[in-house]
């Protein structure tokens, strides 16, 4: 297969990576029959969620983080941990509380005896030391311990007492935020909100779902899952994941509607303009693309298509989109603006 992959599109648009090759597309292929036994072993203790389900694996193997969003009592921590646990993966939750302190997350030296009557001072690893972390409740920590966090997901390394220390990948993670109770909290700026591919926002489930939930929780003990990866096959699939071959009209398709949500530059169609006063950047078109090569991933798919870019459009911007007092007065979301734009394409 070492020709070039044109894309199945009318247009036959040409492909700027070279394409997959043979072990590439037999790996794809594995993966999309992963991502459904994942699926199936989740769904033994997780009822419903799909939608939630396949953007944590669209970010997990993008190697990127995401936000999630929703009250509480949707199995947030239920979910991530069990989604660790199916991958082997090892898994730290940190509860985010104003009295927080950066050491609490990336761990301090601690004076400890060495053996021979002498006391020297050893790193103990704070919670942040894990492949899959949960930050709950983010956004109540203070700035200096956001700061500290920022640095985790960026580097995927921490800095204490002057000294450097790596984070085990593959290093993902997961922020929620409640969008009930907001006092005592200090909100993410958007430099940090950036940071995140995706804001994946739970809702609550269905009659039918809630009774299963009621049926499945307060029975016997949660069955343990069968383990499915390890962190070395995940390490590989990101890895493939990042040569996936885009079209050159998916990563236009992708600039166009990045720059559609930025009022300033022309780019906006007019009804926008009151309604969004910053939109998204960079970051977003990058984020765009690697989340449509990891779902086309997950997928089975050889190739980015123009609905992978449509699937992960709306996590990937309505964190990025700040709104105008004009857009809360008419009850528009970023949601709701990013959904017209679609509707538009």
């Amino acid at each position: 297969m070492s020709q070039s992959v044109v894309s199945n599109n009318s247009s036959a648009s040409s492909v700027t990576e070279p394409s997959l090759s043979d072990d590439d597309v037999q790996a794809v292929d594995r993966l999309g029959r992963l991502t459904q036994q994942l699926r199936d072993e989740l769904a033994r203790v997780i009822v419903g969620q799909r939608e939630t389900i396949d953007l944590l694996l669209v970010c997990l193997f993008a190697r990127r983080h995401a936000l999630l969003m929703g009250v509480p009592g949707l199995a947030k921590t239920l979910l991530v941990s069990k989604l660790a646990e199916t991958m082997s993966l090892k898994f730290n939750r940190i509860q985010f509380t104003p009295d927080l302190m950066p050491m609490d997350i990336t761990g301090t030296d601690i004076l400890q005896d060495n053996g021979d009557g002498r006391r020297e001072f050893q790193f103990a690893h704070g919670p942040v030391f894990a492949n899959i972390v949960l930050a709950d409740e983010i956004n109540r920590a203070p700035p200096k311990t956001q700061a500290a966090m920022l640095e985790a997901m960026q580097e995927q390394r921490i800095t204490v007492v002057g000294k450097g220390f790596d984070l085990p990948p593959p290093f993902m993670v997961l922020a929620t935020q409640n969008p009930v109770e907001q006092e005592g909290t200090y909100p993410l700026p958007e430099a940090q909100l950036d940071r995140f591919m995706a804001l994946i926002e739970l809702d609550y489930p269905s009659e039918e779902e809630e009774i299963a939930i009621a049926r499945t929780t307060t029975g016997g003990k949660l069955p343990e899952l069968q383990h499915l990866m390890t962190a070395e096959n995940i390490i590989a699939n990101q890895d493939l994941v990042r040569r996936i071959p885009v079209p050159d009209h998916i990563y236009t398709e992708a600039a166009q509607l990045v720059r559609k949500t930025r009022p300033a530059g022309g780019t906006a169609p007019s009804w926008l303009l009151p309604l969004v006063s910053w939109g998204a950047g960079p970051r977003a078109v990058q984020d765009l693309i690697l989340g449509a090569k990891s779902r086309a991933a997950l997928e089975g798919s050889y190739m980015v298509r123009t609905e992978d870019i449509r699937s992960v459009a709306l996590p990937v911007l309505t964190h990025r989109l700040i709104t105008t007092f004009a857009a809360q007065a008419e009850g528009m979301t970023a949601r709701d603006i990013v959904a017209r734009l679609l509707e538009e394409e």
